[in-house]
Protein backbone atom coordinates (compact mmCIF):
# COMPACT_ATOMS: atom_id res chain seq x y z
CA UNK A 1 0.00 0.00 0.00
CA UNK A 2 1.08 3.29 -1.37
CA UNK A 3 2.16 6.14 1.96
CA UNK A 4 0.25 9.22 1.04
CA UNK A 5 2.79 11.86 0.02
CA UNK A 6 4.59 14.11 3.31
CA UNK A 7 1.55 17.21 3.76
CA UNK A 8 4.24 20.03 3.13
CA UNK A 9 4.07 22.29 6.07
CA UNK A 10 3.71 25.99 5.88
CA UNK A 11 7.63 28.05 7.05
CA UNK A 12 7.17 30.52 9.41
CA UNK A 13 8.18 33.74 8.32
CA UNK A 14 11.74 34.45 10.20
CA UNK A 15 10.82 37.18 13.73
CA UNK A 16 12.44 40.35 13.01
CA UNK A 17 15.06 39.50 16.32
CA UNK A 18 17.37 37.59 13.91
CA UNK A 19 18.08 41.16 11.69
CA UNK A 20 21.54 42.23 12.53
CA UNK A 21 21.61 46.29 14.04
CA UNK A 22 22.11 48.61 11.25
CA UNK A 23 25.88 50.03 10.51
CA UNK A 24 26.58 53.31 11.16
CA UNK A 25 25.10 55.96 9.65
CA UNK A 26 27.38 56.64 6.26
CA UNK A 27 29.05 59.63 5.78
CA UNK A 28 27.29 60.42 1.95
CA UNK A 29 23.83 58.60 3.37
CA UNK A 30 20.39 59.84 1.92
CA UNK A 31 18.32 59.46 5.49
CA UNK A 32 14.55 59.30 5.30
CA UNK A 33 13.14 58.81 8.94
CA UNK A 34 9.23 57.62 9.46
CA UNK A 35 8.01 59.07 12.45
CA UNK A 36 5.38 57.43 14.29
CA UNK A 37 6.69 54.24 16.22
CA UNK A 38 9.98 55.21 14.31
CA UNK A 39 11.42 58.89 15.76
CA UNK A 40 8.63 58.90 18.80
CA UNK A 41 7.34 56.40 20.61
CA UNK A 42 3.01 55.71 19.80
CA UNK A 43 0.63 57.57 22.19
CA UNK A 44 -2.69 57.05 22.97
CA UNK A 45 -3.92 59.68 20.68
CA UNK A 46 -1.88 61.12 17.83
CA UNK A 47 -1.88 64.72 19.01
CA UNK A 48 -0.14 63.58 22.32
CA UNK A 49 3.00 62.77 20.79
CA UNK A 50 5.79 65.45 21.50
CA UNK A 51 9.45 66.07 19.41
CA UNK A 52 12.25 65.83 22.78
CA UNK A 53 14.38 68.83 22.08
CA UNK A 54 17.37 66.73 21.78
CA UNK A 55 16.06 64.62 19.04
CA UNK A 56 15.31 68.05 17.48
CA UNK A 57 18.60 69.17 17.87
CA UNK A 58 20.24 66.40 16.60
CA UNK A 59 17.69 65.59 13.63
CA UNK A 60 19.12 69.52 13.01
CA UNK A 61 22.98 68.60 13.00
CA UNK A 62 22.28 65.80 10.57
CA UNK A 63 20.23 67.67 7.87
CA UNK A 64 23.58 70.08 8.01
CA UNK A 65 25.97 67.57 8.26
CA UNK A 66 24.49 65.31 5.13
CA UNK A 67 24.15 68.58 3.07
CA UNK A 68 20.41 68.36 3.55
CA UNK A 69 19.55 65.09 2.69
CA UNK A 70 17.68 64.17 5.19
CA UNK A 71 13.74 63.92 4.96
CA UNK A 72 10.81 62.82 7.38
CA UNK A 73 8.44 60.13 5.82
CA UNK A 74 4.95 60.01 7.35
CA UNK A 75 1.83 58.84 7.14
CA UNK A 76 0.92 62.35 8.58
CA UNK A 77 0.43 64.90 6.47
CA UNK A 78 3.04 67.98 6.09
CA UNK A 79 1.39 70.84 8.11
CA UNK A 80 1.39 68.18 11.30
CA UNK A 81 4.98 67.32 10.49
CA UNK A 82 5.49 70.99 10.85
CA UNK A 83 3.90 71.71 14.17
CA UNK A 84 5.52 68.15 15.08
CA UNK A 85 9.11 69.53 14.49
CA UNK A 86 8.92 73.08 14.96
CA UNK A 87 10.68 75.51 14.56
CA UNK A 88 12.67 73.55 11.79
CA UNK A 89 11.07 72.66 8.73
CA UNK A 90 12.84 69.53 7.04
CA UNK A 91 12.13 68.05 3.49
CA UNK A 92 9.42 65.70 3.99
CA UNK A 93 6.94 63.07 2.59
CA UNK A 94 3.30 63.26 4.15
CA UNK A 95 0.45 60.85 3.58
CA UNK A 96 2.87 57.99 3.00
CA UNK A 97 4.00 60.08 -0.39
CA UNK A 98 1.12 61.50 -1.51
CA UNK A 99 2.78 65.09 0.11
CA UNK A 100 6.07 65.64 -0.69
CA UNK A 101 7.99 68.89 -0.26
CA UNK A 102 11.64 69.39 -1.11
CA UNK A 103 13.88 70.81 1.78
CA UNK A 104 13.39 75.07 1.01
CA UNK A 105 10.13 74.91 -0.62
CA UNK A 106 6.64 75.01 0.45
CA UNK A 107 4.66 71.75 0.74
CA UNK A 108 1.53 71.51 -1.38
CA UNK A 109 -1.84 70.42 0.85
CA UNK A 110 -3.58 67.16 -1.08
CA UNK A 111 -7.80 68.73 -1.03
CA UNK A 112 -10.24 65.86 -0.02
CA UNK A 113 -12.92 64.54 -2.02
CA UNK A 114 -16.51 65.29 -1.06
CA UNK A 115 -16.77 61.49 -0.33
CA UNK A 116 -14.01 61.45 1.69
CA UNK A 117 -15.82 64.67 3.65
CA UNK A 118 -18.99 62.73 4.00
CA UNK A 119 -17.11 59.87 5.34
CA UNK A 120 -15.40 61.37 7.67
CA UNK A 121 -18.47 62.88 8.90
CA UNK A 122 -20.31 59.54 9.13
CA UNK A 123 -16.86 58.67 10.99
CA UNK A 124 -17.54 61.10 13.82
CA UNK A 125 -20.61 59.39 14.25
CA UNK A 126 -19.94 56.21 14.58
CA UNK A 127 -16.89 56.66 16.68
CA UNK A 128 -19.64 58.24 19.56
CA UNK A 129 -20.84 54.06 19.79
CA UNK A 130 -17.03 53.43 20.59
CA UNK A 131 -15.60 54.96 23.52
CA UNK A 132 -11.76 55.89 23.22
CA UNK A 133 -11.95 55.45 19.41
CA UNK A 134 -10.93 58.48 16.87
CA UNK A 135 -11.03 59.84 13.75
CA UNK A 136 -7.96 61.59 12.44
CA UNK A 137 -8.42 64.27 9.94
CA UNK A 138 -5.54 64.39 7.79
CA UNK A 139 -6.78 66.55 4.84
CA UNK A 140 -7.24 64.14 2.00
CA UNK A 141 -6.74 61.10 4.22
CA UNK A 142 -8.88 59.26 7.26
CA UNK A 143 -7.35 57.42 9.61
CA UNK A 144 -9.62 55.82 12.02
CA UNK A 145 -8.03 54.68 15.28
CA UNK A 146 -8.72 52.16 17.91
CA UNK A 147 -5.87 52.00 20.11
CA UNK A 148 -7.66 53.72 23.71
CA UNK A 149 -10.95 51.36 23.58
CA UNK A 150 -10.87 49.10 26.42
CA UNK A 151 -9.55 45.92 26.21
CA UNK A 152 -12.66 44.30 26.22
CA UNK A 153 -14.39 46.27 23.87
CA UNK A 154 -11.17 46.76 20.76
CA UNK A 155 -12.18 43.47 18.87
CA UNK A 156 -15.34 45.28 18.58
CA UNK A 157 -14.47 48.30 17.64
CA UNK A 158 -12.01 47.27 15.04
CA UNK A 159 -14.92 45.59 13.64
CA UNK A 160 -16.89 48.06 12.51
CA UNK A 161 -14.22 50.92 12.03
CA UNK A 162 -12.83 48.48 9.57
CA UNK A 163 -15.85 47.75 8.13
CA UNK A 164 -17.00 51.37 7.90
CA UNK A 165 -13.64 51.63 6.53
CA UNK A 166 -14.55 49.03 3.88
CA UNK A 167 -17.78 50.59 2.95
CA UNK A 168 -16.25 53.93 2.44
CA UNK A 169 -13.96 52.47 -0.19
CA UNK A 170 -16.64 51.85 -2.54
CA UNK A 171 -17.40 55.82 -2.76
CA UNK A 172 -13.60 56.33 -3.36
CA UNK A 173 -12.51 54.88 -6.63
CA UNK A 174 -8.62 56.25 -6.30
CA UNK A 175 -8.47 55.28 -3.12
CA UNK A 176 -7.21 52.06 -0.88
CA UNK A 177 -7.46 51.00 2.49
CA UNK A 178 -4.18 50.98 4.88
CA UNK A 179 -3.61 48.66 7.82
CA UNK A 180 -1.63 50.15 10.70
CA UNK A 181 -1.04 49.69 14.14
CA UNK A 182 -4.62 50.03 15.79
CA UNK A 183 -5.79 52.15 12.84
CA UNK A 184 -6.92 51.72 9.54
CA UNK A 185 -6.69 54.43 7.00
CA UNK A 186 -8.74 56.10 3.73
CA UNK A 187 -5.52 57.31 1.60
CA UNK A 188 -5.22 58.21 -2.51
CA UNK A 189 -3.47 54.64 -4.24
CA UNK A 190 -1.12 57.01 -6.26
CA UNK A 191 1.23 56.88 -4.07
CA UNK A 192 3.52 55.11 -1.50
CA UNK A 193 6.72 55.97 1.11
CA UNK A 194 8.72 53.55 -1.93
CA UNK A 195 8.00 56.12 -4.35
CA UNK A 196 8.49 59.29 -2.25
CA UNK A 197 11.59 57.99 -1.11
CA UNK A 198 12.43 57.14 -4.91
CA UNK A 199 11.53 60.78 -6.13
CA UNK A 200 13.99 62.22 -3.26
CA UNK A 201 16.38 59.74 -5.03
CA UNK A 202 16.37 61.63 -8.13
CA UNK A 203 16.60 65.07 -6.59
CA UNK A 204 19.63 66.96 -5.25
CA UNK A 205 20.77 67.33 -2.08
CA UNK A 206 19.74 62.98 -1.84
CA UNK A 207 20.99 61.90 -5.63
CA UNK A 208 24.65 59.52 -5.34
CA UNK A 209 24.06 59.20 -1.99
CA UNK A 210 23.19 55.85 -0.32
CA UNK A 211 19.72 55.30 0.94
CA UNK A 212 18.89 54.91 4.56
CA UNK A 213 15.34 54.25 5.67
CA UNK A 214 13.96 53.36 9.13
CA UNK A 215 10.42 52.55 9.99
CA UNK A 216 8.15 50.20 11.84
CA UNK A 217 4.73 49.53 10.43
CA UNK A 218 3.38 47.49 6.76
CA UNK A 219 3.14 51.01 5.47
CA UNK A 220 7.53 51.05 5.47
CA UNK A 221 7.24 48.30 3.45
CA UNK A 222 7.39 49.74 -0.12
CA UNK A 223 9.84 52.13 1.52
CA UNK A 224 12.68 48.87 2.24
CA UNK A 225 12.22 47.94 -0.84
CA UNK A 226 12.80 50.71 -2.61
CA UNK A 227 16.40 51.53 -0.51
CA UNK A 228 17.06 47.84 -0.71
CA UNK A 229 17.03 48.19 -4.59
CA UNK A 230 19.08 50.96 -4.40
CA UNK A 231 21.70 49.41 -2.71
CA UNK A 232 21.10 51.15 0.85
CA UNK A 233 20.26 50.21 3.77
CA UNK A 234 16.61 49.44 5.44
CA UNK A 235 16.42 49.74 8.91
CA UNK A 236 12.84 47.59 10.88
CA UNK A 237 12.07 49.49 14.46
CA UNK A 238 9.91 46.45 16.35
CA UNK A 239 9.91 42.95 16.00
CA UNK A 240 7.32 41.71 12.90
CA UNK A 241 7.91 38.81 10.94
CA UNK A 242 8.18 39.06 7.24
CA UNK A 243 9.56 42.61 6.77
CA UNK A 244 11.56 43.22 3.72
CA UNK A 245 14.24 45.52 6.30
CA UNK A 246 17.28 43.66 6.59
CA UNK A 247 18.73 45.61 10.11
CA UNK A 248 16.72 45.88 13.13
CA UNK A 249 15.90 47.94 16.05
CA UNK A 250 13.98 47.42 18.94
CA UNK A 251 12.14 50.60 19.51
CA UNK A 252 12.55 54.39 18.91
CA UNK A 253 14.97 54.84 22.11
CA UNK A 254 17.17 52.53 20.10
CA UNK A 255 17.02 54.40 17.12
CA UNK A 256 18.02 57.89 19.05
CA UNK A 257 20.97 55.90 20.08
CA UNK A 258 21.11 55.03 16.13
CA UNK A 259 21.41 58.69 15.38
CA UNK A 260 23.47 59.82 18.28
CA UNK A 261 20.66 61.54 20.15
CA UNK A 262 22.15 62.45 23.76
CA UNK A 263 20.71 59.93 26.37
CA UNK A 264 18.45 61.96 28.54
CA UNK A 265 19.91 62.23 31.96
CA UNK A 266 16.35 62.87 33.64
CA UNK A 267 13.94 61.03 31.57
CA UNK A 268 11.69 61.57 34.27
CA UNK A 269 11.37 65.09 34.84
CA UNK A 270 11.42 65.50 30.79
CA UNK A 271 7.85 63.79 30.78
Amino acid sequence: MRQPPEATLPVPEPAATALPPPPPLPADAALFLDVDGCLLPFAPRPDAVEVPPALLARLTVLQQTLGGALALVSGRNLATLDQLFAPRVFAAAGLHGVERRRLGHTGVASDAPPALVRARDAAIALVDAHPGALVEDKGAALGLHWRMVAPEHKAAAELALRAFAAGALSGLPDYQLQPGDHVIELRPRHADKGSAILAFLKEAPFAGRVPVFAGDDLTDEPGFCAVNANGGISVLVGDRAGSAARFRLSDPAAVHAWLGVPADPNPETSR
